[in-house]
């Protein structure tokens, strides 16, 4: 799946010349690119274009990246991804845990940063699309585990009937585990269902993800409703009910 013409990218970076070399290689993928330099004008102009991702520097002026992360989080789940010169794990994992989708370290390579935006932007299409009916079996219009609700058609996740905000990754995490209940998933595998491009991700990354994701689900992980640490392994989602 190509990205589409009037796909729009929000760079909130204060150095323009990477800002600018960034804007030059998403523009020769037919990209739109809008640009700004401090916390302030990024949240902005996210209002102003409504953006199908965020690149978000973490040290911008006036208003920190991780604090914009938040700001957005708070409204939308578009695809955000860190850019950070601080490359150590304590970073990656905060900023994840507040909402970001991925990261990347600088300095970096510009094909490798266009395509793992384009991997966001397919994944997040994907998520978007309503499957065909015939992809659809009658008996799986709905998933449901207590009080969590999964509605395949429209692709929506509820908890108590009411819609669930989750990111791209989210969505992807909760519905992967949900379909295939009891089965236990190896953290290698799950990230390879979150980033099927090939990125180079840790481990941990999966489970900063589990525990935003329970935090919307309302699981607690010392007792869970729904998701269930399988020691050392990975992941499981509970049971079938009867």
């Amino acid at each position: 799946m190509e990205v589409k013409e009037e796909t729009v990218v929000l760079i909130a970076e204060d150095d323009a010349k990477t800002a600018k070399l960034i804007a030059s290689y998403l523009e020769n993928e037919s990209i739109v690119s809008v640009i700004a330099d401090d916390g302030r004008r990024a949240l902005a102009l996210f209002e102003q274009h409504h953006p199908s991702l965020v690149l978000l520097d973490i040290m911008l002026p006036k208003m920190n990246g991780l604090d914009v992360c938040t700001s957005i989080r708070k409204i939308s789940s578009v695809p955000i991804l860190f850019l950070t010169a601080r490359d150590d794990e304590v970073d990656k994992v905060l900023g994840l845990g507040i909402g970001a989708d991925d990261y990347i370290a600088k300095p970096f390579s510009p094909r490798e940063l266009v395509a793992r935006i384009k991997a966001h932007l397919r994944r997040a299409s994907m998520n978007h699309a309503v499957k065909t009916a015939a992809d659809l079996r009658p008996e799986k219009l709905f998933i449901s585990h207590g009080a969590l609700r999964f509605d395949v058609e429209k692709r929506r996740f509820a908890l108590n009937d009411v819609p669930l905000s989750l990111t791209p990754i989210e969505f992807t995490l909760l519905q992967t585990l949900m379909k295939t209940p009891g089965r236990v998933f190896l953290r290698h595998e799950l990230l390879d269902k979150l980033y099927p491009g090939g990125e180079l991700v840790v481990d941990r990354v999966i489970d900063v993800h589990i525990g935003k994701l329970r935090q919307k689900i309302g699981d607690n992980p010392g007792k869970p409703t729904y998701i269930h640490t399988v020691r050392g392994i990975g992941y499981r989602f509970a049971d079938p009910q009867r």
